[in-house]
């Protein structure tokens, strides 16, 4: 490569010498071309003439050499150029070359890679045939034992239906009997434990919170009662209040609306009436007559208009009074006169309002050992009962008269469904209400609370008694401690142990849907096994 630029160069450097001489030889005058014809016509010029042609001759020479340099440069310099370009070509040329070869090498390997792989799926083709092959040999031979065992089963079926004298659904019934009454029986196990373990956990924790709100709360042990007779100062007195042909006591009566009852009864009078806050205007107007002395139709209408407005007076004051010695301040002006009237409420011989109020007090202090809002309970349980206000008015449960009145004057959803859930005609779904159930149980069935007459008493017993007598397996019944418990003796040769937890759990279910009553009745099922033998 090396010879080639170099007889380029010469080659090159040739060619600029030839253009150079050509190039003066054009420019050079026709004098100077002949120079001996010239010498000789001319002899006569002077000596300036030929210093000016040497000098004019010199300066072209010099002319000629520098575009002769520069010739050559520029050839050098385009030498220089193509030997660079043909370098570049050849490096491209190379690095083409280095690629090709290894992209061939690259295409060598995967070809053989692909064949490796191509062999390897067709051995393993070859041998998912292969087992597939046994597969299908192996599914026959199943599908073969399969009917075989089929069979064979049949067959037994059919043996042992002949030797145990039963068809296959008498005994598949039998089987499934068996195993309910099993699992029942364990189930029942499995209820009773843990039915233990949480009554002796929640009944330790529920007996201290009971004890303790039962203990803060001071109330009168003998409930108070409304009094419906009315002594007079003299027998001579009932003749006044009768008037002439009746007058008076047909007026009275058409006034109040409740009946005079006079008899034989010495110094005194009865006065009947549902509607427990009329029978107390009633009373307060009778005594003002009484106090009077003038008694007539006008005397009497204007003596119950002020007997009215003080039995107003005092529901209102009462009702404040509760509310006040409860804390609550923001309730309804109609809810606390409704709540006053309850002052001449009685249930059981127990005062309403002083039961609402002893049992907001138990709920309060239930929910602060509970860590819930004592406000809140106090004031769902203050007004569980305030639809026995108007239960002579309006028809219906007092639960759901007072959770519609509620409801009415912007009580919170706790509130109504607490009085509307206290005795489980609506299904309870909070905490509120169930301890607003326990303090009105806790309330009304404390020694001394309530009292009921004789005959519903005799008639509650003898209804307890007849629910646990009429279950199976009963041998007899006893209502103990004024009907606070029930004991059932069980024949043991028929009831076991889960039997008689699963009676007393029915008796008590039953008991609670029929029955109405204060507080709540145990329920003991007694199971005693004797072995009686003589020695003789």
């Amino acid at each position: 490569m090396s010879s080639g630029l170099s007889l380029a160069f010469m080659v090159i450097g040739l060619l600029a010498v030839v253009f150079a001489l050509v190039v003066v030889w054009r420019r050079t005058p026709n004098s100077s071309r002949t120079p001996l014809a010239q010498t000789a016509d001319h002899s006569q010029l002077d000596s300036a003439s030929q210093d000016r042609a040497a000098t004019e001759a010199e300066h072209i020479r010099a002319r000629a050499q520098a575009e002769a340099t520069g010739i050559l440069e520029r050839a050098r310099q385009e030498a220089e150029q193509a030997a660079k370009g043909r370098r570049e070509v050849e490096e491209e040329i190379r690095a083409v070359k280095d690629e090709v070869r290894e992209l061939r090498g690259d295409l060598e390997r995967r070809e053989t890679r692909l064949a490796d792989r191509e062999q390897r799926l067709d051995e393993e083709l070859k041998r998912i045939e292969d087992r597939a092959q046994a597969l299908g040999q192996r599914k026959q031979d199943l599908d073969r034992r399969a009917t075989e065992l089929d069979k064979l089963d049949a067959d037994r079926g059919k043996e042992l239906e002949r030797v145990a004298g039963l068809t296959a659904d008498a005994a598949k019934a039998e089987l499934v009997a068996t195993i309910e009454n099993q699992a029942k029986r364990e189930a029942a196990l499995i209820v009773r434990d843990i039915e233990h373990d949480a009554r002796s956990e929640g009944e330790k924790r529920a007996r201290k919170i009971v004890t303790l709100a039962i203990q803060r709360v001071a109330t009168e042990q003998t409930s108070e009662s409304v009094v419906s007779v009315l002594h007079l100062p003299g027998d001579e007195m009932k003749g006044r209040i009768i008037g002439r042909e009746g007058r008076n006591i047909r007026a009275f009566e058409s006034v109040t609306g409740v009946n005079l009852i006079i008899d034989d009864t010495p110094e005194a009078v009865l006065l009947s009436c549902f509607d427990p806050v009329r029978r107390e205007i009633a009373r307060l107007t009778l005594e003002r007559l009484i106090t009077d002395g003038r008694i007539h139709p006008q005397r009497i209408e204007d003596a119950y208009e002020r007997g009215k407005t003080e039995i107003e007076q005092l529901c209102k004051r009462a009702g404040e009074d509760a509310l006040v010695e409860l804390g609550i301040t923001d309730m309804h002006s109609e809810l606390v006169d409704l709540l006053g009237r309850l002052r001449y409420r009685t249930s059981y011989g127990q005062n309403v309002l002083r039961h609402l109020v002893e049992s907001a007090h138990i709920a309060g202090m239930m929910a602060s050992e509970l860590r819930l809002d004592p406000a809140l309970l106090k004031r769902c349980t203050v007004l569980h009962d305030i639809g026995k206000a108007l239960t002579h008015e309006v028809e219906g449960s007092h639960a759901l008269i007072g959770a519609e009145i509620a409801r009415r004057y912007g009580e919170p959803e706790d509130v109504v469904h607490a009085i509307e859930a206290h005795h489980n005609e609506v299904e309870v779904r909070t905490v509120e209400a169930v301890l607003t159930q326990a303090a009105d149980a806790m309330s009304g069935g404390r020694p001394g609370a309530r009292r009921e007459s004789l005959e519903m008493y005799v008639k509650r017993l003898e209804r307890l008694e007849q629910i646990a007598g009429g279950h199976e397996g009963v041998e007899k019944v006893f209502a103990m401690q004024a009907g606070r418990e029930i004991r059932v003796m069980v024949k043991p040769d028929r009831i076991d142990d889960i039997q008689a937890q699963v009676i007393a759990r029915d008796i008590a279910k039953q008991v609670e849907e029929e029955l109405t009553y204060p507080g709540q009745i145990r329920i003991t099922v007694v199971r005693e096994s004797r072995a009686t033998e003589f020695a003789r």
